[in-house]
């Protein structure tokens, strides 16, 4: 094997180590909310006796310790800081953690694989907020996302609209002649559509658009490209073949900040100090007609402003549906404040979800 081959190899591996490093970081943030203070002496004479246990070959069992040791004391730093930690569906560079990373650019986000984990985790209080998209410009209403809403007790506390701008990524080494196939999520490929049949490219559905990229970037398939957002190329090496190769340019997709509690003060305050000026609620009517309009009626008259209206199934009771209602104005003004009590009072079923902050403020792509 040549030495520049040898190289590459050896840079693969750093970047690997890297990004364990990294995952591990996260862990040692969730375990900190978990537990007394950042010390852990008992628990720390473990790692190092299993890592010294571990060592073989050329690694050595002292080298192992040194190494751990430093890590540790880093991770006690870290968590000794407090960060708030923010869970987002995907792998890293997803366009939710994009959304962290407007909302809240000091926050730490944390990958999870299902939409239930960010609900279960912000609601064990493993993580201080949730990120999770509830509708697509193109798309319409994630359903899954509106379903958790209905079922558990969480609170919205502000939005993000992440504008959704594709990128195709590919490997530093690869002929951009040579590609033939694109792996990337297949809501991301339904919307690049019409640029891979231009390109005469093979779509190939993968389970995240992140993920993608990070398959192409561990993976090293030949002939391969990835469909995902400019910060997959940043975090995984790649390159950005081409720039906003979606069908519709205004595609974007609306993300809910989720909390175990109101972030508000009393005052008509929202998260990170914002005054609220939408809200959000859930609601089920008589199955009678009439019902649903009378509710609706009361807004009208109020003249609040609907925003979105969805209506999904109540798993615990059959043929029966909630609504999921969102409105302009603010829970302390006693115009709204009105209308929140009386819908309460005509509702079979009820739940306030929160005022919040509309973000005006768009994550860039």
């Amino acid at each position: 094997m040549k030495l520049e081959e040898l190289r590459k190899r050896v840079d693969l591996i750093d970047g690997e180590i890297v990004k364990l490093l990294g995952a591990r970081m996260e862990l040692a943030l969730r375990t900190g909310k978990h537990k007394e203070g950042v010390s852990d002496p008992k628990r720390e004479e473990n790692v190092f006796a299993n890592v010294k246990k571990h060592s073989i070959g050329l690694v050595r069992p002292e080298f192992s310790e040194s190494l751990f040791r430093e890590i540790i004391s880093e991770s006690k730093k870290t968590q000794d800081r407090h960060p708030v930690l923010v869970a987002f569906q995907g792998e890293h560079g997803a366009f939710g953690e994009m959304a962290i990373r407007a909302f809240l650019p000091s926050a730490v986000p944390i990958s999870c694989h299902e939409f239930e984990d960010v609900f279960s985790g912000v609601e064990s209080g493993s993580f201080d907020f949730g990120m999770v998209p509830v509708e697509n410009s193109i798309e319409g209403a994630v359903t899954q996302v509106n379903d958790l809403l209905v079922e558990t007790g969480l609170k919205i506390i502000g939005e993000v609209r992440v504008p959704v701008h594709h990128c195709l990524l590919t490997l530093p080494e690869t002929d951009y002649r040579e590609i033939k196939v694109a792996y990337s999520h297949p809501q991301a490929l339904s919307q690049c559509r019409g640029f891979l049949q231009r390109n005469k490219l093979e779509g190939r559905p993968f389970y995240d658009t992140a993920g993608a990229a990070m398959m192409l970037a561990e993976d090293r398939p030949r002939a391969a490209a990835a469909i995902a957002s400019r910060l997959c190329a940043e975090l995984y090496g790649l390159e950005i073949l081409k720039e906003n190769v979606e069908d519709h340019k205004s595609n974007s997709t609306r993300f809910l900040v989720l909390s175990r509690k109101d972030e508000g003060d009393g005052n008509g305050q929202g998260a990170v100090g914002k005054k609220g000026d939408k809200c959000s609620i859930i609601f089920s009517t008589e199955h009678k007609a009439g019902a649903l309009f009378s509710i609706l009626k009361v807004f009208s008259d109020a003249n609040l402003n609907l925003t979105r209206i969805e209506s999904r199934p109540i798993k615990s009771d059959p043929g029966k549906y909630a609504f999921l209602l969102d409105f302009e104005g603010s829970d302390k003004d006693a115009r709204a404040a009105a209308v929140l009590s009386q819908v309460e009072k005509m509702a079979q079923f009820y739940k306030y979800l929160g005022c919040y902050e509309s973000w005006k403020q768009e994550a860039k792509a």
